[in-house]
């Protein structure tokens, strides 16, 4: 499954249709076949280490069903993130987001109405917090002409606060067992929440690579000035970017309901971390023009994989931290690479 990139134009009056210094050789592995199995290497290896450092605690499968389960609600928002960073965007919000959206669909007045009416409230109030507050930061971003990083830090900082004034700072239990029943249990040995992170990532691997919405997201990252000058309303749809992402937190908070049976302020914590870290590691370029959702799914399930494995070996959240620090600095450093081969200066 190959990943859109979008080049850069030339410059200096150079041919766009002059080929590469070896015409006659092109490298598979310098495109996304090259990037993927680079990630599937990595994968490879960690898996290794784990068998052989964690035996069969590590190679259990409720322990690969575990891993997965932890990565599916990071997943989930990564899916979102990589539109956002393929476009030249960032959110910093959507962990914050989550987490309200949580709070919002765990009240007292939205479990009975869900029981009253439908178990499918308590969904649909989690999305539509979701995609209220992607919105508003897409309103704020493209006719506001506020840098996304501003936006979206003063959107986490907000969310987080409106979910502490709603929740009186409590943890707000699910009661609405039929809700918690549709989500939970296995399908075909699976758990339903890794069929959801399944489904938003096939999903999105769909829009990104086989759509208009997907190569107009390409576009945009890669020249925003070029878009518009093509006919894409970059104003429009970086709105629609970032309702996409606010909508991804709004499924992550309905599995979190579901994992967790409770709504509270502090739900999401850092999730926006571990997004954009699974995106950039994944292979998505910060600059934008280039995003990949397989690459994204890899970068997930590398960096769950990593924290298990730590687990299993009894190593510190510290070391944690600075393991996960190294891999993505490595994924930035590769993709400056990546960056200067593809377009090396005249």
């Amino acid at each position: 499954m190959s990943e859109p990139t979008m080049k850069a134009p030339p410059t200096g009056g150079a041919d766009p249709a002059v080929p590469s210094p070896k015409p006659g050789r092109p490298s598979l592995l310098s495109g996304s076949v090259g990037r993927n199995l680079g990630l599937v290497i990595a994968l490879v290896l960690l898996c290794i280490i784990g068998i052989v450092t964690g035996g069969e605690r590590f190679a259990s499968v409720d322990n690969v069903l575990t891993i997965l389960r932890l990565a599916s609600v990071v997943g989930v928002l990564a899916v979102g993130m990589t539109f956002v960073i393929t476009a030249g965007g960032i959110d910093l919000s959507v962990g914050s987001v989550l987490g309200l959206a949580t709070v919002w669909a765990s009240t007292l007045a939205t479990q009975t109405m869900a029981q009253d009416i439908h178990w499918s409230v308590m969904v649909v109030t989690a999305i539509a917090v979701g995609v209220a507050a992607g919105l508003i930061n897409g309103v704020i971003i493209a006719y506001g002409n506020v840098v996304a990083f501003i936006a979206t830090l003063a959107m986490m900082i907000a969310a987080r606060g409106v979910a502490e004034v709603i929740s009186n700072r409590q943890t707000q239990v699910v009661n609405v067992r039929p809700f918690l029943e549709a989500f939970r249990g296995d399908i075909l040995g699976v758990p339903k929440l890794v069929w959801i992170f399944a489904l938003v990532a096939g999903a999105g691997w769909f829009l990104l690579n086989r759509t208009t919405f997907g190569r107009r997201t390409v576009a945009l990252g890669g020249n925003p000035e070029a878009a518009r000058l093509a006919g894409i309303k970059v104003k429009r749809h970086t709105l629609y970017l970032y309702g996409l992402a606010g909508l991804t937190a709004g499924i992550g908070a309905v599995m979190m309901l579901v994992r967790t049976t409770a709504g509270t302020s502090t739900n999401g914590m850092l999730y926006e971390l571990d997004a954009i870290a699974a995106v950039v590691v994944g292979g998505t370029l910060l600059a934008g023009g280039r995003g990949t959702i397989v690459g994204t799914v890899f970068g997930v399930v590398i960096l769950t994989l990593l924290s298990n494995l730590f687990t299993i070996n009894n190593m510190s959240i510290s070391a944690q931290s600075v393991a996960k620090g190294v891999i993505i600095v490595v994924a930035v450093l590769l993709q400056q690479r990546f960056v200067a081969h593809a377009h090396p200066r005249k």
